[in-house]
């Protein structure tokens, strides 16, 4: 049991003691860990001793000098973040060279190249460096023609970080890329009146369409009834000259012309809606007494007098 117990109290004793003893080299000086994406600078005295910037375990008091031994009592250490960042500028105003009033959005990228200008060059370079890029839109986009700010957005992107990068390495920012993302009108009136304007050409197309569907069904109708028209004409043309052969071919057999006729006179007959009277042979007076008593009908006032027909035997 007291074997266990003095390993024990051993082990604790060995983990807080080295853990300590890391401490105080570490306040002194002796090592330091660098995380990735990032740089530590250390001043002493308002001075700055040493930077910093590559990953892994360092050991200042063997790079940086003797000075880093009071660094941590009398002087200061920046940790600064060197990873890449974005920032993106919506509209910045610029002018077309036909005087509307344009919108840049612009999207960048930066990182830090120098981490001891950073820090002491400029009080804001996050600040500078977008303010640097704003003034760099308005100098180089500024009176383009219109179509070229709306279409050739990459050739705008290279002007704009030509313009910039060596400007943003005098304090310390280095520029990524540069994309313009977004070209639009500032003024609401001219947006407007563009949209008045699609809209009217758009009503324009859709009536000149409108009016050529129109046009080709009336032209399509028209050769309909003129063709319809012609072909009418011929078959009224012909018909006399059909009508007078079959009548020819018929009139050559004399008992089919009379029977034609006869069966032409029964049709009209029975289209006529009279009556038929059958007196038989010998009466006349009751002929002449049902022709004078007759009179029309009330119901049918339109039909004329019923006709008599004497029907011979035989027929």
């Amino acid at each position: 049991m007291t074997f266990f117990i003095f390993a024990a109290g051993s082990f604790w004793g060995c983990l807080i003691g080295f853990t300590l003893g890391l401490a105080v080299l570490r306040l002194f000086g002796i090592y330091e860990t660098v995380q990735e994406g990032n740089a530590h600078v250390y001043t002493l005295f308002g001075k700055v001793v040493g930077t910093l910037s590559e990953a892994g375990l360092h050991f200042p008091l063997v790079e940086l000098g003797w000075k880093m031994l009071f660094v941590r009592w009398l002087g200061a250490r920046y940790v600064i973040d060197m990873r890449l960042d974005q920032c993106y500028l919506r509209s910045a105003p610029v002018n077309s060279e036909e005087g509307a009033p344009m919108g840049i959005g612009i999207w960048y990228e930066m990182y830090i190249s120098d981490p001891v200008s950073y820090l002491f060059k400029n009080a804001d370079p996050q600040g500078s460096l977008s303010a640097n890029v704003s003034n760099a839109v308005v100098r180089c986009l500024s009176n383009m023609p219109l179509e070229q700010m709306l279409e050739t957005r990459h050739a705008m992107s290279l002007m704009v970080r030509q313009e910039v990068s060596p400007q943003s390495h005098e304090y310390g920012y280095r520029l990524g890329s540069v994309y313009i993302r977004k070209v639009h009108f500032r003024d609401v009136g001219m947006i407007g009146q563009i949209e008045n304007k699609v809209v009217n050409r758009l009503r324009q197309v859709t009536s000149a369409i409108r009016q050529d569907g129109a046009n080709q069904v009336s032209v399509i109708t028209s050769t309909a009834a003129r063709v319809a028209a012609e072909e009418f004409a011929k078959a009224d043309a012909v018909r006399p000259e059909i009508l007078g052969d079959a009548l020819g071919n018929i009139s050559k057999n004399p008992r089919v012309l009379k029977a034609m006729f006869e069966v032409l006179e029964y049709q009209a007959l029975a289209k006529g809606g009279g009556r038929i009277t059958l007196i038989p042979r010998g009466k006349e007076i009751l002929q002449q007494l049902i022709a004078a008593t007759q009179e029309p009908t009330a119901a049918a006032p339109a039909i004329p007098a019923v006709p008599t027909a004497k029907l011979q035997p035989g027929t």
